[in-house]
């Protein structure tokens, strides 16, 4: 594999290394933005030929990563999140190949409309130009960032964290030769090559060269950002979720649903932290549903109601069981812990979605139509679901082909974050020497 297009230089000054940065991505972003939809394609399938044939030499450098990361006490969950393997690979490889089949969103004209002076209205799909991407852990993020760069022409600078920096390079490495093979700039995709910290600081504040920053980590990461930037944040803090079941819905239903959303991972932003319980349904409903999450070992923070009914189906004495603070309600647990809570219908349990979701994704199973239609006009959240798991929320089950993110901002992108939202409309008009009176 090529050397990365930037050594690590720790003598060059940090504030230096990341304007010429700026400057490289800005000048790639250009020429990305006019690059064909077949050059783009080709970059990404070539992209995918090399992560496959790099295989060995990819698991290699992450194994040291691995190495240093055990050293310093990393463990469980946190270690396998920055574990490339066969099959990680080659399912980003496959992400690339998807994306490269998929439509190119770029110079599309949607509603283009004659107007009374005789003049066409409508707008374009371009790129955004540079986006930043801070992310932590994950090394496959690399890849699926990147690849959504090329695809929707624009030209992106990584910060991976510094727990999978020989990684990140090998990964880099690889995109960049496949730019190069298709003809494209290889500072189309940079990769920040310092585990300073303080680059995120400069990096968050150059908005002559970086037009978006996509934040990918922890809470604490994210708020950081959003309140030191100098550049348009997407963003999601918290992926506080719910399933409420309602008292008109399938129970054998409503039993998978609440099953899946919890315990299919507990680690994801999709999961459901929050179950909220029609009355009406409540004494069928629960105690099926607690004895399912007590035979996988989730523990239940439950108001007054759930709580008695939860005891007498369970035991009194099942350490399992909790009672509910005003804070769980509010609470993103990413681990085997469900708060719970009983409530009259659907007007109560949207107030209280809205109320303490973070407005990531919420669901309602339910047979009735005219519940479901006013849980999705008003609950607001990013994703609103009717029969079906809050695990569903992300880009590729979406069918973009990737995402590079999750978005509970309104404006610009909200949700996952694939191709569209890595662009942006302006208007163009059309005549045939139409003057203005």
């Amino acid at each position: 594999m090529n050397a990365p297009d930037l050594a690590v230089r720790p003598a060059e000054p940090l504030s230096g290394l990341m304007q010429e940065l700026g400057r490289q991505a800005k000048r790639a972003s250009a020429a990305m933005a006019r690059a064909s939809a077949d050059r783009k394609s080709r970059a990404l399938r070539l992209l995918a030929a090399l992560l496959r044939e790099q295989s060995p030499a990819l698991i290699a450098a992450n194994a040291l990563d691995l190495e240093r990361a055990a050293a310093a006490g990393l463990v469980g969950p946190m270690l396998d999140r920055l574990k490339l393997s066969p099959p990680i690979l080659d399912t980003v490889a496959l992400g690339c190949e998807q994306l490269a089949a998929m439509p190119d969103p770029i110079g599309e004209i949607i509603g283009l409309k004659q107007q009374a002076s005789g003049i066409r209205v409508g707008q374009m799909r371009v790129p955004l130009g540079v986006f930043g991407m801070i992310y932590e852990s994950r090394p496959n993020v690399t890849i699926e960032a990147a690849s959504l760069a090329i695809k929707s022409g624009n030209a992106c600078i990584l910060r991976g964290g510094s727990e999978a920096i020989d990684s990140n390079t090998a990964l880099t490495a690889l995109v960049q030769q496949a730019l190069e093979r298709a003809e494209l700039p290889r500072q189309a995709v940079q990769l920040v090559p310092t585990t300073d910290r303080q680059a995120v600081g400069l990096l968050i504040t150059m908005p002559e060269f970086v037009d978006v920053i996509v934040p990918r980590g922890g809470k604490g990461l994210i708020e950081r950002i959003s309140r030191e930037a100098r550049v348009p944040v997407i963003k999601h803090l918290d992926g506080n979720c719910h399933v409420y079941v309602d008292d008109a819905c399938d129970l054998e239903m409503a039993l998978r649903i609440a099953d899946n959303a919890k315990t299919q991972k507990y680690s994801p932003c999709n999961a459901a932290e929050g179950l909220l319980v029609a009355v009406a349904v409540a004494a069928e409903f629960l105690p099926r549903i607690g004895r399912i999450y007590a035979d996988k070992g989730v523990e239940m923070r439950c108001d007054p109601q759930a709580l008695a009914l939860l005891q007498t189906a369970l035991g009194g004495g099942s350490e399992l069981l909790r009672p509910a603070t005003e804070q769980d309600w509010a609470q993103e647990y990413l681990a085997p812990i469900v708060s719970i809570k009983l409530v009259g219908g659907v007007d109560e349990a949207i107030a209280h979605i809205n109320t303490y979701s973070s407005h990531h994704t919420d669901a309602i199973v339910t047979r009735d139509h005219v519940h479901a239609q006013r849980f999705l006009r008003e609950v607001d959240s990013a994703s609103v679901m009717v029969n079906a798991s809050t695990r569903f929320a992300d880009g590729f089950e979406y069918g973009l082909g990737a995402e590079i993110g999750i978005s509970t901002d309104k404006f610009h992108a909200r949700g996952p974050v694939g191709l569209e939202g890595l662009t942006s409309l302006k208007y163009v008009v059309l005549g045939q020497g139409e003057v203005r009176s």
